[in-house]
């Protein structure tokens, strides 16, 4: 019987190791976030917890990301009333505008954007701030000293992300809804009582569970990436650059892809149609 040739075997192998290997690097690196991820949960139920660096930390993410989020909130609320004013005043529903500005900034607008805000500046300054730390051998030095990094750098970063995002969250959409109805009033001349009537009226509590269970996966998503590319930099200075700019765009699409999946299980067990 005849036998094909070794280079033929060894071609096919090259060629079937070149569409493996990236898939293998892929879920080491999955495995390696999510172990980092455990690290740090387990860190925030355990002693010791780094109280300073934890207020420290919501003092930069929080009060850091504020004028950002409350100036794109309220363009955002402005911007929705005048992108559905001419549809509302061609049925003469101009009253549905504190509806439509309400539900979508709460369930939607107000979560996503506040995260992909603060995925933006602070995933990346986690990245690059630990990253710097890893090629500057502080972290080795931290681990000589008997300190876990992960206890030290990564719990503090995660809890008071998912602690002031949830807030920065409520503040968007409260101003969201002020720009809105700013806008509400000298374009369509609605009046303050209709407006925030029924604006608030047209919430459940489904909505506002929606919008505020969804900012605390988003952080702990930004949180953990972030972290996880600083403390996985290799290459030196350029290495960290590459870090910063993973952290962002893969907190980024994490954010939305699970924004997605959150809608689809929030809406199920709300009872409403998906």
């Amino acid at each position: 019987m005849a036998t094909e040739p070794k280079w033929m075997n060894a071609e096919e192998t090259s060629a079937l190791a070149i569409l493996i290997e990236p898939l293998k690097r892929q879920v080491q690196i999955l495995q390696d976030y999510s172990y980092l991820a455990a690290r740090a949960i387990a860190s925030l139920f355990s002693p010791p917890l780094y109280v300073n660096d934890l207020l420290q930390q919501m003092d930069i993410i929080g009060i850091g990301s504020l004028p950002i989020v409350l100036l794109t909130g309220a363009f955002i609320g402005a911007v929705m009333v005048l992108q559905t004013a001419s549809q509302f005043e061609r049925f003469g529903e101009t009253s549905l505008t504190g509806d439509i500005v309400s539900l979508a900034l709460v369930r939607e607008l107000g979560p996503t954007i506040t995260g992909l805000l603060v995925a933006g500046r602070n995933a990346s300054g986690m990245a690059s701030e630990l990253g710097s730390m890893l090629v500057t051998e502080q972290v080795d030095a931290m681990r000589a000293m008997g300190t876990d990094p992960d206890r030290k750098l990564v719990a503090p970063r995660l809890l008071a992300t998912m602690c002031v995002l949830p807030l920065l969250t409520a503040m968007a959409d409260f101003v969201g809804l002020t720009g809105g109805f700013i806008v509400s009033y000298f374009t369509l001349r609605i009046g303050a009582v209709e407006f925030w009537t029924r604006a608030l009226n047209a919430l459940e509590f489904s909505d506002l569970m929606q919008g505020m269970a969804k900012p605390v996966i988003f952080a702990f998503l930004l949180a953990t990436i972030g972290c996880y590319k600083g403390l996985t930099v290799r290459g030196g200075t350029q290495g960290v650059g590459r870090a910063t700019t993973q952290a962002v765009v893969v907190s980024s699409v994490s954010i939305l892809i699970s924004d997605f999946f959150l809608t689809k299980i929030a809406l199920f067990l709300a009872g409403k149609p998906l």
